[in-house]
């Protein structure tokens, strides 16, 4: 897999949306660098609280960890498939095989078409119709699968790693009555999408989601000022145990 080819067309919604949220600021680049730059340094100066709720030592054999997976535009997470529970995510069952399982979210209509272009762009940041998670179970290291990507690994305490599990489970939009989401094809082989929920927003993006999951967990971020990558990224470089 391509990291920069899988995701190319993500840079067209995340420019978009970038854009027409930054309508409301007289100078978007000054102000994404003066919320990044605030959000580290409270980070930095008042970490204890809500550190000791989710970090672990890494050499702990409770920790569990998880990695960002970004390029420019579109953030990922990704687990090790030993360390889930199919009791929690039923979905796991779609991908006997991997050792790990990557976890991406965006608009139901827009993410899933590779063709698709600028009003269909303008359509998912505006007038979103539903969401998807696209799933990619993979082995190999993850250097090897995600080549020109940033790889940001968080270590958490088990804890704080279950409520992740927790709010990736609530992501899929299942039938009453049932514990597993139906499955439409993917992006690559051995993936697929399935329903989600909430719905994909300029104010909501696959950046956002992935703050959100992690905010669940006690993981200090803030998914209000988080639209693109580099947004996320900025937030998680000071609680990382180690980006490469």
């Amino acid at each position: 897999m391509n990291w920069s080819d899988r995701f190319r067309k993500t840079y067209k919604l995340i420019l978009l949306t970038e854009y027409l949220a930054a309508m409301t600021w007289r100078d978007r680049a000054m102000a994404a660098c003066s919320v990044t730059a605030l959000m580290t340094l409270w980070l930095l100066l008042f970490p204890s609280g809500s550190w000791a709720e989710w970090s672990c030592e890494a050499e702990k054999p409770s920790c569990k960890s998880v990695f960002i997976v970004h390029d420019s535009w579109h953030a990922a997470i990704v687990l090790n498939k030993n360390d889930l529970s199919p009791a929690e995510i039923a979905e796991l069952a779609d991908f006997p095989g991997a050792e790990f399982i990557e976890f991406s979210w965006g608009d139901q209509d827009y993410f899933p078409d590779p063709h698709s272009g600028f009003f269909a762009a303008v359509k998912a940041a505006l007038w979103s119709s539903g969401s998807v998670i696209h799933l990619v179970g993979f082995s190999g290291t993850l250097e090897q699968v995600y080549r020109g990507a940033k790889i940001i690994e968080l270590r958490l305490s088990l804890g704080a790693f279950n409520r992740l599990l927790e709010s990736l489970s609530k992501t899929f939009l299942r039938a009453q009555g049932s514990n597993r989401a139906p499955a439409a094809p993917g992006l690559f082989p051995n993936s697929h999408f399935y329903p989600a929920t909430p719905k994909f927003s300029v104010l909501r993006t696959c950046n956002t989601w992935v703050a959100e999951v992690l905010e669940s967990a006690a993981v200090p971020v803030s998914p209000r000022t988080v639209i693109t990558a580099g947004n996320l990224a900025g937030q998680l470089a000071p609680l990382a145990l180690r980006s490469r």
